[in-house]
């Protein structure tokens, strides 16, 4: 009786997520029901972080600590900061930090956004931070703690913000090419509309390393927002794609990031030379590149969180904090 029940359960939540989809954000609690799975107890062991050592998967039971392919994701109680602030100094190493911050987004969020990276991102370690922006004389001068720079790089002012999302792949593969590359070893490529609200350490930092969109981290696979159109080169199949990634975090060593910024640069290329634009437009072929190219690392959705979807049990301790959206103002 309680196996029916269960999947009455889970079939309820799934309905509401359909109807989620059509404008009903009042369902969304639903999904809380969905069971996220379990890393199997013959590769918990095995899960290893190049920072902090072996991780402690079975310390968060309740969540999905490990993906088929043996990446380990990065929960709150999985890992040992205070190991991994030891090992980056081992390594001596330099960590970019890179952000957009184009039209009105520059007044809006960028201030906010540096001087929490100066109190939670990367303490202790030496950091690069490299602003993108069409105005570079507006952006804040911050005092910066010892071993922390800041760059700006500028850009061209594209027409429209769809634009502007689609051209950060092709101006940070440049930039890996150039100084950013030669001054960093790791780095991590965020949105500019959110805040640090947590320490935000080395143990984000992988090969290659993804973030697990706060809005979709339990929805079933067919649900997820892919791009399906096949004439797109974002485009997955049927029973195609992991997870489904958000690119306001993304990151990896120099080398990695080049592969998955050419990768994206490519794709968006080849879609406006046929007339066409993925449906979440870089994002897509994010996603599309990690399907292809998987993940060293996954962060869990404590380190990007949205507090529009309310509390949640098993975000312990959000890292990144989405800003309210004002498209309206900031996009017109």
């Amino acid at each position: 009786a309680w196996k029916r029940i269960f999947w009455q359960l889970i079939l309820l939540a799934l309905g509401g997520l359909g109807l989620l989809r059509f404008g009903l954000p009042v369902l969304r609690h639903l999904e809380v029901l969905i069971p996220m799975g379990v890393c199997p107890p013959a590769r918990t062991p095995l899960l290893r972080d190049n920072f902090t050592g072996p991780l402690h998967p079975w310390a968060r039971p309740e969540v999905l600590t490990c993906t088929s392919w043996g990446a380990p994701i990065i929960w709150d109680g999985t890992f040992d900061p205070d190991v991994a602030q030891q090992e980056a100094v081992r390594q001596n190493l330099t960590v970019g930090l890179t952000v957009f911050a184009v039209g009105r987004y520059l007044e809006k969020y960028l201030e906010r956004f540096l001087e929490t990276a100066e109190q939670h991102f990367m303490v202790g370690q030496r950091v690069v931070y490299y602003v993108f922006t069409e105005r570079p004389a507006a952006v804040p001068r911050l005092p910066l703690g010892p071993g922390r720079r800041l760059r700006v790089e500028r850009v061209a002012r594209e027409r429209r913000w769809q634009d502007v999302s689609m051209a950060r792949m092709r101006a940070l593969h440049a930039a890996l090419g150039g100084r950013l590359g030669r001054e960093a070893r790791f780095v991590l490529c965020m949105d500019v509309d959110q805040h640090f609200s947590g320490a935000f350490g080395p143990e984000a930092l992988a090969e290659s390393v993804a973030q697990l969109h706060a809005w979709h981290y339990r929805w079933p696979r067919r649900l997820l927002p892919f791009e399906r159109d096949a004439r797109s080169a974002a485009a997955l199949g049927p029973g195609e794609g992991d997870f489904y990634y958000h690119a306001a975090v993304f990151g990896g060593s120099v080398a990695a990031l080049r592969r998955l910024t050419a990768h994206c640069a490519r794709g968006l290329r080849r879609d406006r030379a046929r007339g066409l634009e993925a449906r979440w437009h870089d994002e897509s072929h994010l996603n599309k590149f990690f399907w292809l190219h998987k993940p060293a690392k996954l962060l869990s959705p404590e380190f990007c969180w949205s507090p529009n979807i309310g509390r949640r049990a098993e975000i312990r301790r959000p890292r990144l904090l989405w800003a309210p959206k004002e498209y309206a103002l900031l996009r017109g």
